[in-house]
């Protein structure tokens, strides 16, 4: 049994990962978490009764109560997924994206670095820190039929990507200068259950459901390529116990959508899934509202995730229709979850507008 250090496991893909350790696998994990807006203990309610899942909140930036946890829990291995991720805050707050994404990833990095450089030889080689990171790193493909690969040069456009890309740099020069053993991965757009409702799927279900209108940015032009958050966890888990130290691995969906079509595709499950609509409302689509484009938003996302299909043996097992059929079906059945999620901080309002 491996013990696994997890921070941001409160989060939407953390927890996911979480989820897929203690129900699939044996492993234990040590869930960090600051518990930030977008950290929830109610993503991990279904785990936390195992014998082999501890959780502690702490913050990333503290390295103090970093260096605890990495002599108590004697980790085997870290997967970091704490961050602030959402491009519109980050417009208009960036400095918590340096903060966390750049500032909590180097102390992150010293303090499992001194833990690990304390290890035996046999823990030292089997060691690994795996930091998951977006495709938003990679920059525009618009006007392109490429995709991002592992080689794709960097050019990021938020402040969000860009405090992605340069944590990104640090785990990469961490195991050039240190011999630190890191994998780094980049993923695509995830979605499925649990998704705070700031971003685009689960903001449109639940306006929806309360007849409230459906922000499309510009023209919802937009591509992106959608993955299936539990499809990504076992993707994450593959990386981190089968993956080469030193490469990288882009994990997507092959499911390039524009944000328009995501949102229609909605609509049209809605109808199905719950044809008893708010007062007023005809079709759920007539709730569509074209808005003001975001600042500086990237036209096209598209990840060739042949890499890890070949070397790993991973591939997706959620096609785009069957994955947003499911994720509108949990929205459906656990109102619980999000309305507890929707403490006052986020009240599905516009953001991220600031030039």
């Amino acid at each position: 049994m491996r013990k696994i250090l997890v921070t941001g496991g409160a989060g939407f893909i953390g927890s996911a990962v979480v989820r897929h350790i203690i129900q699939d696998t044996k492993d234990s994990v040590l869930v960090v978490d600051k518990l930030t807006y977008a950290g929830n203990l109610d993503s991990l309610v279904e785990v936390s009764d195992s014998g082999r899942y501890s959780f502690e909140q702490v913050d990333i930036c503290d390295r103090s109560a970093l260096d605890r946890l990495f002599t108590q829990y004697q980790p085997d291995l870290v997967m970091h997924l704490a961050a602030e991720s959402h491009v519109d805050r980050s417009i208009d707050g960036p400095a918590a994206f340096i903060e966390t994404n750049i500032v909590g990833t180097y102390t992150l990095l010293e303090a499992a670095r001194h833990y690990w450089m304390g290890l035996d030889t046999a823990l030292k080689q089997a060691f690994r820190f795996h930091h998951i990171s977006t495709d938003e790193v990679y920059g525009d493909l618009h006007g392109t039929t490429d995709l991002f690969t592992e080689t794709t040069p960097y050019a990021p456009s938020s402040p969000y990507s860009a405090s992605k890309a340069s944590s990104d740099h640090l785990v990469r020069a961490w195991l050039r200068t240190y011999g630190f053993p890191t994998i780094v991965t980049n993923c695509s757009n995830n979605y499925g259950p649990y998704h705070f409702p700031e971003k685009l799927i689960p903001l449109i279900i639940l306006n929806a459901l309360e007849g409230k209108a459906l922000p499309v940015y510009g023209n919802g032009a937009q591509v992106r390529d959608w993955l299936f958050v539990e499809d990504h966890a076992r993707a994450l888990y593959k990386v981190v116990t089968e993956g080469v130290v030193g490469e990288t691995y882009n994990i997507g969906g092959h499911n390039e959508r524009k944000n328009i079509e995501v949102v229609r595709t909605i609509c049209q499950l809605l109808e199905e899934l719950a044809p008893s609509k708010p007062d007023g409302v005809a079709k759920y689509e007539d709730l569509i509202t074209y808005v003001t484009d975001r600042p500086g938003h990237d036209m096209r996302y598209a990840i060739d995730a042949s890499k890890i299909e070949r070397e790993l043996n991973w591939k997706p097992l959620e096609t785009f229709e069957s994955g947003i059929r499911k994720t509108v079906s949990w929205y459906l059945t656990n109102q619980a979850w999000w309305q507890r999620v929707q403490d006052g901080s986020y009240a599905r309002e516009r953001i991220g507008l600031k030039s």
